[in-house]
């Protein structure tokens, strides 16, 4: 029988090469809050893009942006510092999600440093916006944390969608992992913990200085950027019946 499982292939376009780099994730999830922060840091450092993910797993789509279409799913790079950043257009169905993890971990042909994922929480309050925890994968990391000042998430929990499949399979795989968990606006996009992630603990983690200021000064054109995006994640989310919120108190908390 032939096999018809879909997979998904790495495309380069530039032959730039880094030494153990970090990967930054900023796919879409809740609050918009990865996509958000990846893009400013994408933008802030003149990342260059790499190369791109194609699949038939992955939503059929054409995205544009400066008046031409683009691959949805977009890997950048830079050396200053050596660093990878993943994007995409649209969020991932769980059928797309196994060829994606599978392309990353075996086409990039990248060995990280460390890889770190940014995952949105729904802030139950408007003052816990922005306000930042971590878990890692080893105790050195989780040593770096507390060293950055980064809460280290206390409770028990569970990291659904991509972010949480990306981040075990790393996990897994042994690569150093770090997942930041921010607290955002649990409907709309939400520049200000994108902001928040980036201030406190991305920039420390990855010792580079993001401005964040259009962050704040273009939130509203940058929530009605997001918000397309974020209809289409809570589709699929209730299409699949994913739930997005922390389930009763005293049980774990899930993320995604």
């Amino acid at each position: 029988m032939t096999n018809t499982t879909p997979t998904a292939q790495f495309e380069s376009v530039t032959d730039t090469e880094v030494s153990s780099p970090t990967l930054i994730e900023g796919l879409p999830g809740l609050g918009m809050v990865a996509g958000i922060a990846v893009d400013q840091i994408t933008r802030q450092l003149g990342l260059s893009h790499h190369g791109s993910i194609r699949s038939e797993a992955f939503p059929q789509v054409a995205t544009f942006a400066n008046g031409q279409i683009r691959d949805p799913v977009r890997v950048y790079t830079g050396t200053d510092p050596d660093i990878f950043t993943l994007q995409s257009d649209f969020a991932f169905p769980p059928t797309s999600i196994p060829p994606l993890r599978d392309c990353l971990l075996h086409e990039l042909d990248v060995e990280f440093d460390r890889a770190i994922f940014l995952v949105g929480a729904p802030a139950e309050t408007e003052a816990q916006i922005g306000q930042v925890r971590g878990i890692a994968t080893t105790d050195d990391l989780e040593a770096v944390l507390w060293d950055e000042g980064i809460e280290v998430a206390a409770d028990v929990g569970l990291i659904g969608g991509v972010t949480g499949a990306l981040a075990n399979a790393y996990y897994q795989a042994g690569i150093p992992t770090i997942v930041l968990i921010v607290d955002a606006h649990p409907y709309l996009p939400d520049p200000q913990a994108a902001k928040a992630v980036i201030e406190n603990a991305v920039e420390p983690l990855v010792s580079f200085d993001i401005d964040t200021t259009p962050l704040e000064e273009q939130s509203d054109q940058i929530q009605q950027q997001m918000e397309q995006m974020a209809d289409h994640l809570q589709e699929l989310s209730a299409q699949q019946s994913l739930e997005q919120f922390p389930i009763e108190t005293g049980g774990p908390s899930m993320y995604q």
